[in-house]
């Protein structure tokens, strides 16, 4: 396991320096690993698929122009994230402050779809039954206060860990847990899941 988190942090250092000399390879690269990732994160939080696809491009234009003040003692994976979830943070307060934040309908009427948070089951009957859930757990989300939304979006869409979390947020790893346990509660409530659901 230390070997192959070695070569993570080998190969992260490598795109780093070709970033930082601004070989478009690199940029490329970068924008192949982390564009999906990048737009679930501004997705749960806006709820707005254009939009998000909006932010993840401003998100690669903002590392272009600051690489090279990027802190190699941190991840980048975790500057990545930061910087979406910042950018995705300001634009709903700005359209907040204008009245007009809403969102694309996502539950299928428009040809889009909700992001899948489980995997797929052979049974048709299971199948739809899970995205079904999907679609309502994403239109709940949305009811979420956004600093438990946030949480919720890190560590359950992109699996993050407590402290990596922490480190993106710049929050203790308690807090981390006090609003995730939050946001778990509220989502089970509203769609009355049983306390052993897996949320």
């Amino acid at each position: 396991m230390s070997d192959l988190k070695n070569k993570e942090l080998d190969d992260e250092s490598r795109i780093v320096a070709r970033l930082k000399k601004g070989h478009e390879g690199a940029f490329r690269i970068l924008m192949q690993q982390y564009q999906g990732r990048l737009f679930n994160i501004a997705l749960g939080i806006t709820a707005d698929k254009e939009e998000s696809l909006e932010i993840v491009q401003e998100v690669f234009l903002k590392v272009y122009r600051k690489i090279h003040t990027f802190n190699q003692e941190a991840k980048l994976s975790s500057w990545l994230h930061r910087i979406t979830v910042n950018e995705s943070l300001n634009w709903k307060r700005r359209w907040k402050r204008r009245f007009k934040w809403y969102h694309q309908p996502m539950d299928g009427n428009d040809g889009s779809h909700y992001p899948e948070l489980t995997s797929d089951d052979p049974d048709p009957e299971t199948a739809y039954q899970k995205k079904e859930l999907e679609n309502a757990l994403w239109k709940k989300l949305k009811e979420l206060p956004e600093k438990a939304r946030v949480v919720f979006v890190l560590n359950v869409m992109e699996e993050l860990t407590y402290d990596e979390i922490a480190e993106i947020l710049k929050i203790s790893r308690g807090t981390v847990s006090s609003r995730l346990f939050y946001a778990r509660r509220k989502l089970k409530e509203s769609l009355n899941y049983s306390d052993d659901s897996q949320i």
